[in-house]
């Protein structure tokens, strides 16, 4: 008798789980296992409530003061901030599941009134196996994707509206308090910011810029080299593409403190040499004069990028066919023009893509400013802002995070313009793939 399927009770189904996680499953589909375990997570979710509640004020008041307490037994604001993100992050898991249970125990009803009958032990292994098997393997990862990317993508973003800074508002000695928009009026509004919105200004101008200058100039140096490096007069090709990847084998971390050595404007080997020569009577400032740090920076980037950018347009161009250079021959047409009309559009239209995430990454590219220059020299006027001529956003940030005073709220403002400034591009590059298009509808 307990197999007789009786439709108006498992209509009751999803019900029994709207009321509460798994009950639905337990009393009416036979699904024991599952529904216990859903039971069960709801139970420890109410047993936690007290946490629950106590991490969701914190992250809402980010803790009282308590001068009467030691230093340690404080509210500390950021691991309340953090400790309610977890708590969001765990409520935003916990309602989904809810729902999929909902809808589970609906699907499965009629699943079974459908079939007249509740399915074996073996049915329900192979309907597990075949239906369930990409949800249980890509659970894990959404779970730690959840934890380790989302939470500190938010923690970043919810620093920006904080006046998380020192010496006045780093916990646990002193506690950190939401403010609103106010560190993006100071960081974008020139009259309120001040010095803040000028160095800002200057920062973001000269990113664009680097980004482009290094991007391209790269790029076209490796197109010129492998195009050079491809003519058959050449001799020995092998042994100058060896030559030229050396840059590129070299850690660039190294290579860019020898750089900064060599273009020393005090004793650098370089402005001694040109001396010695006669070539220039005193020291070319090379990293010193905003101007010409910016153009050592982009010329020694030149040097260390090129290679790579050879190397990938020397493949591709090994992939196009040669039956198209010998037809164009017979037309008439000479070197440049089959480089302008076959190599340079094929070259372009596999690379493109991998080009414009280049242009991202150089928007990103923390080491080659920081190891060269360090971002300096320091720009007028803009002491209390730590920017320097050659910073870039991302080694601004640092330097806002890492050195003293710490400004960590508005160094989170620049992290947020960051993100929205890369996302677009990483979203390009993914919509333009063949797996994203294979599973397009």
């Amino acid at each position: 008798m307990s197999n007789i399927v009786s439709p108006n009770k498992l209509r009751k189904a999803p019900i029994a789980s709207a009321c509460f996680m798994g009950l639905g499953q337990v009393l009416f589909l036979k699904q024991y296992v599952r529904g216990f375990i859903l039971m069960a997570f709801e139970t420890i979710m109410i047993l936690s409530h007290s946490h629950i509640y106590k991490s969701l004020r914190g992250l809402i008041t980010l803790g009282d003061p308590h001068p009467e307490l030691p230093v340690k037994l404080r509210d500390h604001s950021i691991f309340m901030m953090v400790n309610g993100l977890i708590v969001i992050i765990i409520l935003a898991i916990f309602f989904v599941v809810y729902a999929a249970t909902i809808k589970s125990a609906k699907k499965d009803a009629e699943k079974i009134i459908k079939n007249r009958k509740f399915p074996t032990l073996k049915e329900t292994r192979n309907d597990l196996s075949e239906n369930s098997f990409a949800v249980a393997g890509i659970t894990p990862a959404v779970i730690m994707v959840a934890f380790f990317t989302v939470i500190p993508l938010l923690f970043s973003a919810f620093v920006a509206f904080t006046n998380y800074s020192s010496p006045d508002h780093i916990p646990p000695n002193n506690l950190v308090d939401w403010v609103g928009l106010e560190n993006f009026k100071t960081m974008f509004v020139r009259s309120y910011g001040g010095a803040w919105a000028s160095s800002f200004v200057s920062v973001a101008i000269w990113t664009i810029v680097w980004a482009v200058f290094s991007t391209f100039s790269c790029f076209f140096a490796g197109f010129f080299f492998a195009v050079v490096l491809q003519d058959k007069r050449i001799v020995l090709p092998k042994l100058y593409r060896t030559i030229f990847i050396l840059p590129y084998a070299i850690p660039q971390m190294l290579s860019l403190f020898v750089w900064a050595n060599l273009l020393n404007g005090t004793f650098g080997p370089i402005n001694r040499t040109l001396m010695y020569f006669s070539l220039i009577t005193k020291g070319i400032p090379w990293l010193s004069d905003p101007v010409m740090a910016k153009v050592s920076l982009i010329l020694v980037n030149i040097w260390i990028g090129f290679p790579y950018s050879m190397i990938l347009i020397t493949s591709s161009m090994t992939a196009i066919s040669k039956s198209l250079y010998e037809a164009s021959t017979i037309d008439g047409a000479n070197k440049w023009q089959q480089f302008r009309s076959i190599t340079f559009p094929l070259v372009m239209y596999q690379l493109k893509p991998l080009l414009i995430m280049q242009f991202a990454g150089n928007i990103n590219n923390f080491g080659a400013v920081f190891f060269l220059t360090a971002g300096g020299p320091s720009l007028q006027d803009t002491i209390s802002t730590q920017a320097g001529s050659t910073d870039i956003l991302i080694s601004w940030i640092y330097k806002l995070t890492m050195n003293t005073p710490n400004q960590y709220s508005l160094a989170s403002v620049l992290s947020i313009l960051v993100f929205l400034v890369l996302v677009p591009f990483a979203l390009y590059n993914f919509i333009r793939t063949k797996s994203f298009k294979e599973s397009e509808i």
